[in-house]
């Protein structure tokens, strides 16, 4: 597949790859890390972020898309709503098919109270469903919830709100032991133990997977739990405003069908907001790995309702995402490839960096190589570097690789490269929305009451990067915590008049901030029409 101008460098590689696998890269001291992403880390590049003219985070940095859409106009007119007859009236409504969304659901329902789901494509259409690595938890002898959250913290850059962390690594084995009793079929030794591996930051094996199918494993289970329990599903159906009642208190939500247009009311005593991440407002013209309706939805909503955002201006680029061929440019290649023993290499057959930094430092060190070094790929797409993958079957023996990744393998073999036997090309994807809406440690907002946020959408759990893993993690854990406190909740709520006053304020906040724009949010799915000149 690798066409003549690749072969050279593929050469270089091979001849070094005995070297290369004996090869301990030293990892980098704390002062070069913090060095290297201010110069290199596109969160770093202040030219590409503005600050924030209105709402409650008036003053912030964040990138300047999110800006944009933040700062648009609302998709309805309030007057223009019937909020009197609503089409639906739940005690918890949830917005989002995802992991998050669907972990709220189930336990939510559990608490007994009447939930259902809304969700713009399907359920399962979500991140979680493209998750490959594996998902985070101190189960084992040898590890703790103090020494995982040590790795965390300091993969975060010490930012992580400590309440919300602490919850995290601390529900995470009763996360794994839920997950196992609904049906995920995690990654087991012949005895039943479970196989546990290292990320990029930890200093314990503490991954399970379920081999490169993780996130998709999770899903499946999940989404089997909603439909088992009969919870309400409507899909193709986007939430465009939340709804607040005259107390202030979050009611329901404005919902646009996606197929008809039709706007329907759905009134709620309590909302969740699970809408997942922001891949694909492509920052910085970045490639992503998120699925297609990850554009910031939640962000959007609760910002316009007056929630806080919390590290807005902070993004995750996995360090490898594929780079070549075109068909799949920025498709994520699990850090589990790194885990198993794999090594990034430039140009030259080169070792640059310890396979297993911080995924921050690591996509930081892949920019600095490819543009100050000059040591990158060229390919059609831009620069690139190797990550040799053969080096896995050479340290854990043959069929090591499809036993451990096989959709890796699957996905590369579709275009006729043998992850096997050949190196691949990667660069850093835009992956991960490390900021979203603040929240308390019981998974509502901080200054919206009954309004509750899980998974991507929140913000301050990683702090400001987050480690390999404990993705999967937060929208169990968070999901969870957002459900049972929800259905513990809308027991004792006396819902208002429903009101959309507060879209109309924004807008006056709009016109006197002199922002002039024809941009309407959320913006629900990216626009990849090819626009013709003339």
């Amino acid at each position: 597949m690798y066409s003549e101008k690749f072969q050279k460098s593929i050469a270089l590689v091979e001849a070094a790859r005995a070297k290369n696998i004996a090869l301990e890269p030293a990892r980098m001291t704390a002062q070069q890390k913090t060095d290297l992403l201010a110069e290199y880390h596109p969160d770093y590049k202040q030219d590409e972020f503005e600050l924030l003219a209105i709402g409650p985070n008036k003053g912030d940095k964040v990138p300047k898309e999110l800006a944009a859409t933040l700062q648009a106009h609302s998709r309805i007119c309030p007057n223009c709503v019937d909020l009197e007859n609503p089409d639906y009236d739940v005690d918890v409504l949830v917005i989002g098919g995802g992991g998050a969304g669907s972990s709220a659901a189930i336990e939510a329902h559990e608490a007994g109270a009447n939930v259902m789901i809304v969700t713009k494509l399907r359920i399962g259409d979500a991140n979680t469903m493209m998750a490959e690595g594996g998902i985070q938890a101190a189960d084992k002898p040898n590890d703790s919830p103090a020494i995982h959250f040590v790795d965390a913290f300091g993969g975060g850059h010490f930012a992580a709100k400590r309440e919300l962390l602490q919850k995290l690594v601390c529900d995470a084995p009763e996360a794994i032991k839920w997950l196992s009793e609904l049906g995920v079929e995690f990654d087991k030794t012949e005895d039943g133990t479970m196989v546990t591996t290292h990320g990029g930051g930890t200093s314990r094996k503490r991954m399970h997977a379920a081999k490169d199918y993780s996130g998709a494993e999770i899903m499946r289970t999940l989404r089997d739990e909603v439909l088992n329990r009969n919870i309400p599903v409507v899909d193709f159906t986007s939430a465009i405003e939340l709804i607040l009642d005259e107390n202030g208190n979050a009611a329901g939500a404005v919902l646009l069908n996606m197929e008809t247009k039709e706007l329907l009311v759905a009134k709620a005593k309590t909302v969740i907001i699970a809408t997942g991440g922001a891949g694909r407002m492509h920052y910085q013209g970045f490639p992503t790995s998120n699925h297609y309706g990850a554009t910031a939805d939640g962000l959007v909503l609760g910002y316009r309702a007056g929630a806080k955002l919390l590290y807005a201006e902070t993004l995750q680029y996995h360090p490898t995402g594929a780079a070549y061929p075109e068909q799949i440019f920025g498709a994520l290649v699990t850090e589990k490839v790194r885990s198993l023993g794999a090594k990034l290499v430039n140009v030259n057959g080169e070792v640059f960096m310890h396979p297993l930094e911080t995924r921050d430092v690591s996509a930081a060190s892949i920019i600095r190589e490819c543009s100050t070094r000059g040591n990158g790929v060229e390919t059609d797409q831009g620069l690139a570097v190797w990550l040799d993958t053969p080096m896995i079957e050479a340290i854990g023996g043959e069929g090591t690789i499809e036993k451990r990744i096989p959709a890796m393998m699957r996905m590369f073999g579709k275009y006729g490269i043998d992850i096997r036997k050949e190196p691949i090309l990667v660069y850093p994807t835009l992956h991960y929305q490390n900021g979203g809406l603040d929240i308390t440690p019981d998974g509502m907002t901080t200054n919206v009451k009954n309004l509750f946020v899980a998974g991507e959408a929140v913000g301050g759990i990683h702090g400001k990067n987050r480690l390999m893993g404990n993705s999967l993690l937060d929208i169990i854990v968070f999901g969870r915590i957002a459900g049972k406190s929800a259905g513990a909740v809308c027991k004792n709520v006396t819902v208002g008049k429903l009101t959309l006053d507060h879209v109309a304020k924004f807008e006056k906040e709009i016109a006197d901030a002199g922002i002039v724009t024809d941009a309407v949010s959320p913006k629900l799915l990216p626009d990849y029409t090819r626009k013709v000149n003339g």
